[in-house]
């Protein structure tokens, strides 16, 4: 008999997240037994952000990326790269338009594993994130138009880009909730949808 290996899905939180946010323990709870769900606290600088996912997605092999805002915007770049489906929750494609209302020193909203809580937005760090949205979806492709999902929440009132989303993706689902999920949201909407998708795009077996 051919032996099962467990299912992997990688979390990237928000900007203000981190691994040990609500959002990732609802789904760390949802897939208890069934799947291991990755959570680790990303870099601030999006370049650095990048590098270190692929790192991760080296050593891991997952089945399936979990975004959820400035997290969707980098498992966007990603997921026709590295060959693995991608669930973008309120995906944030213009990082620059939310960071430049919010320049100056900020705290992380939940714990990090480095203990460092401070984070700066100031100029250099914008630019970083100018940079990488000009470029966004240069790698976009056909085959993966129906293997990205964006999961929209119709009470977000930061993020407004199902439209550009669906430029270049099929799948769109919507929830009745915000930017953030609550953790009830996060099993009852997010999980089914990672589930299916993992059961629709074998990743282990596209990337053999």
């Amino acid at each position: 008999m051919k032996e099962t290996i467990q299912k992997k899905i990688l979390f990237l939180h928000g900007f203000f997240a981190t691994g040990s946010c609500a959002m990732a323990k609802a789904l760390r709870e949802a897939f208890e037994g069934s799947a291991v769900v990755l959570t680790p606290d990303l870099p601030l600088h999006p370049k650095e952000a990048l590098k270190e996912i692929r790192s991760i997605i080296d050593r891991e092999n997952p089945d399936l990326l979990l975004g959820n805002s400035c997290g969707s915007f980098l498992a966007q770049m990603l997921a026709p790269v590295v060959g693995i489906p991608a669930l973008l929750g309120n995906p944030y494609f213009k990082m620059t338009e939310f960071l430049k209302e919010r320049i100056g020193e900020h705290e992380y909203k939940a714990p990090r594993m480095d203990g460092n809580q401070r984070l700066v937005i100031d100029e250099a760090l914008i630019e970083e994130f100018a940079e990488l949205e000009a470029v966004q979806f240069d790698n976009c492709n056909p085959h993966y138009k129906d293997r990205v999902w964006g999961l929209f929440g119709e009470q977000d009132t930061l993020a407004h880009f199902s439209p550009l989303f669906l430029k270049h993706y099929n799948k769109i689902f919507h929830f009745p909730g915000g930017h953030t999920p609550t953790e009830q949201e996060v099993k009852t909407w997010y999980a089914p949808l990672a589930t299916r998708m993992m059961m629709d795009f074998p990743a282990k077996e596209e990337r053999h």
